[in-house]
């Protein structure tokens, strides 16, 4: 009879059976009782017999260690595997000071340009912006900046009051997209940021289609507004200190409502952009919108329209025409000037924010228009003259921001003052007006003089 001999040694896990070569049914029944005690637990003999899951465990380890290595060596390919692996304290700590630095003051310094190299891992994502306006004065200085800083830029303009020529240095850039275009009209894009600077800003462009002007300020800030809800963008709108009217609190601070002639020649203006300010401040309620308002006061610098009717340009016109420079008034009428530099400032950093606002962005340094006119006189020509005719309807009379709110919570405020900033523009201005830099001869003239002495 055939006999069944089943070896269970200490230390042996495997079960080894042993028969006889009596014949080939014995040797089947011995086959089926092992299969039958050893089907309970089949799934796991098949994986910790052949190692499998050490395999697995052992492979996501080597993938891991490669892909860290990789990356590692992408973002600094000077540093070695060791440093890569092990960093000491020292250089912890001082990414964490970089980190806390740029955290404080913001990639961009408050004059421009890129503060010093951007610790790894702050590399800040280029954002798509587009700026309605964005040929004007204020919005090209503000196209110049966006650009510098890498971002992505559309501009959109009508071309009323904006000219090609303030953003020409951009053409041919692929970051770089222009459309002729009136926000009065919707349009479709998309992109992170709108800043809506379109409208045009002078007393003489703006009273000249006043109905145009309203339409501006309402209906295409409810487009642009439109636009933004359904792609989910930040939206900033520049209103204006005009929203204050003739001023019965001295200096006007963002919680001050106004005093605003609703029927006057100049609330096309004034009352257009506090309904903008309304359609703003709805939209971000009901809606969800992320919306910014900034309040700007006088802002100069070069690109402006030379015969906009705004008293800086038209006393360095004047000035440099040898006319007689235009005093409305008694001359007695104050008013605040800030260079275009730091109202740009000022509006990046309020779209960068988390505070809605509305906030003052202008330069507390109050002159009268006779003050002003003396430091023109002062720049460009003693020997100015200066003659007064009768005010127009519903001037300010007194007009200065309070800009306590800015500085508290954007941490800004103007760094130009009135005598480094004028300079500038009348540099520019005279350009524009004479055509110093495009006649060969009289640039010839200048440059030989200016060597020999």
């Amino acid at each position: 009879m055939a006999s069944e001999l089943i070896y269970r040694g200490a230390g042996h896990d495997d079960e080894a059976p042993y028969h006889s070569p009596s014949g080939a049914s014995s040797s089947k029944r011995i086959t089926k009782k092992w299969a039958s005690n050893v089907a309970s637990c089949k799934a796991i003999r098949y994986l910790l017999g052949e190692q499998r899951i050490l395999f697995v465990l052992v492979g996501i380890a080597i993938a891991s260690v490669f892909f860290f290595l990789v990356s590692s060596s992408s973002s600094s390919p000077s540093s070695s595997s060791s440093s890569v692996l092990f960093r000491t304290a020292n250089n912890f700590r001082s990414d964490m000071e970089d980190f806390e630095r740029y955290r404080s003051v913001g990639i961009e310094g408050s004059r421009g340009g890129f503060v010093g190299k951007i610790p790894l891992g702050l590399k800040r994502k280029m954002k798509r912006v587009v700026v309605t306006g964005g040929a004007g004065f204020v919005g090209s200085h503000l196209v110049d900046r966006l650009m510098e800083r890498g971002d992505s830029v559309i501009v959109v303009d009508n071309f009323f009051t904006g000219r090609k020529d303030n953003v020409k240095h951009h053409f041919g850039n692929p970051r770089f997209e222009m459309i002729r275009h009136d926000v009065v009209e919707p349009i479709l894009l998309e992109v992170d940021q709108i800043y809506h600077l379109a409208c045009p800003a002078s007393p003489v462009h703006y009273k000249f289609n006043p109905v145009k002007t309203i339409k501006t300020n309402v209906v295409g800030t409810l487009n642009m507004l439109g636009l933004a809800k359904r792609i989910g963008a930040r939206f900033l709108l520049t209103s204006t200190s005009e929203v204050y009217g003739d001023p019965l609190q001295h200096p006007q601070v963002e919680t001050y409502w106004g005093n605003v002639n609703p029927i006057g020649v100049r609330s096309c203006y004034d009352e257009g952009k506090r309904t903008a300010e309304t359609l703003a401040m709805d939209y971000h309620r009901g809606a969800n919108v992320e919306v910014r308002i900034a309040r700007i006061f006088n802002t100069y610098g070069p690109r402006m329209c030379i015969d906009d009717g705004r008293v800086v340009s038209n006393f360095v016109a004047q000035a440099l025409r040898k006319e007689p420079m235009t005093v409305y008034g008694d001359g007695k009428q104050t008013r605040s000037f800030q260079y275009v530099s730091d109202l740009v400032d000022g509006l990046m950093r309020l779209m960068e924010g988390e505070d809605v606002g509305p906030f003052n962005l202008g330069n507390p340094g109050e002159f009268t228009m006779l003050e002003l006119a003396q430091v023109v006189k002062e720049t460009i020509d003693p020997n100015a003259k200066i003659i007064f005719k009768l005010n127009t309807a519903d001037d300010p009379h007194k007009r200065k921001p309070d800009i306590t709110k800015a500085k508290e919570i954007l941490g800004w405020e103007p760094a130009v003052t009135l005598r480094e900033g004028l300079p500038l523009m009348i540099s520019d201005f005279r350009r524009r007006i004479f055509g110093e830099y495009e006649k060969s001869g009289s640039t010839t003239t200048t440059t030989t003089t200016t060597k020999s002495s």
